[in-house]
């Protein structure tokens, strides 16, 4: 049974931490060492940069041959001492203990560094609800041979007693654990997810955090913290009321959720009015037509108007296309970020 499987609730929907976690820890990575590894953090040099080596985990780490890979990043990182590193983050998200956790971690090592020769550092974050599991390593012996791996975990249950302290504190992974804690405490109880989701929200707006860095952190907890339909749409409304006080009118989880229903709702226009004028293909004419309209708004609402180019390339592009366009919107900086 997994952390993220269905509450009793029928109404409410499944708690999803694989994406957004994997989300935060792309776009803060110093901070999420910072918070959890400082040992770690510490040995590095951030002014050299770091990169994201998804190629080569993806090389050696499959789904299917070691069970599923709920959230893994492999990391090039250079150390103050001028050597380069790699630092391989895996964080296993789950609800009851797994006797096989440790040995696969043992493998990824192994498997990283069989293939590119290269020191690969092992950490572990433990997100599941199980006081009393936390693995530390994997060995074995035999006739003399000793093979063993130790690895650094953590374990969010840990800041449990902690919570109150972090909502004040400036690292942005505090407010992402409380945000697993709480939404841990109140699985099943939706006003209570409620109340702890709009706090969480006026905290973010209350951080002195440039635009992006609240955004991506929004879209973290938003999809974290899942509500029934009716409580988030009262949250939107409190939300867009809080963006005019403040305001700052940054993508929130009313924008997010108008995007993926006015994509699906601007295919099927455009599917209808496909079907009803006749044309020979209509259908698909009429899908392109209607995604493209609505991704065209998205871009005037988030970049301003786009110039007569960007319209006609837009216009000419196929539904699937239009679709990739209209979802990389939520996190992109720019309007070329979107077209590339």
């Amino acid at each position: 049974m997994t952390d993220n499987a269905h509450s009793d609730d029928t109404t409410t929907p499944v708690d999803d931490y694989d994406s957004p976690w994997k989300a935060a820890v792309t776009h803060a990575f110093p901070e999420f060492l910072a918070f959890y590894f400082p040992r770690a953090a510490a040995a590095i040099d951030w002014a050299r940069g770091y990169d994201f080596l998804d190629q080569e985990l993806a090389q050696v780490v499959r789904d299917g041959e070691l069970g599923r890979r709920l959230l893994d990043r492999l990391v090039r990182v250079q150390t103050r001492d001028g050597d380069e590193q790699w630092v391989y983050v895996h964080i296993e998200i789950q609800g009851q203990r797994d006797p096989d956790f440790a040995e696969r971690l043992f493998v990824y090592n192994y498997r990283l560094y069989d293939r590119y020769r290269r020191p690969v550092a092992t950490l572990a974050l433990l997100a599941d609800a199980n006081p009393g599991w936390k693995p530390r390593g994997f060995r074995y012996r035999r006739f003399g041979c000793h093979v063993a791996i130790r690895f650094p975990v953590v374990k969010l249950l840990d800041y449990r007693a902690r919570l109150d302290d972090l909502l004040t504190e400036a690292n942005p992974f505090a407010l992402v654990t409380a945000a697993h804690l709480l939404t841990q405490q109140t699985r099943g109880n939706a006003p209570d997810r409620y109340a702890a989701k709009w706090r969480l929200a006026r905290l973010l707006y209350e951080r002195d955090w440039d635009r992006q860095r609240i955004i991506d952190l929004f879209s973290v907890i938003d999809w974290m913290m899942a509500l029934p339909d009716e409580l988030q749409r009262n949250l939107w409304n409190e939300l867009e009321q809080l963006e005019r006080i403040k305001r700052m009118p940054y993508i929130t989880s009313v924008e997010r959720f108008g995007i993926e229903k006015g994509i699906a709702q601007g295919i099927q226009i455009g599917e209808q009015r496909g079907v009803q004028i006749g044309e020979q293909r209509g259908e698909q004419r009429g899908e392109q037509r209607g995604a493209a309209n609505l991704l065209l708004r998205l871009i005037e609402r988030r970049f301003g108007p786009p110039d007569e180019a960007t319209r006609e390339r837009i216009r000419a592009s196929d539904p699937d296309t239009l679709l990739n366009w209209s979802e990389r919107i939520l996190d992109a900086k720019t309007l070329d970020e979107v077209l590339h």
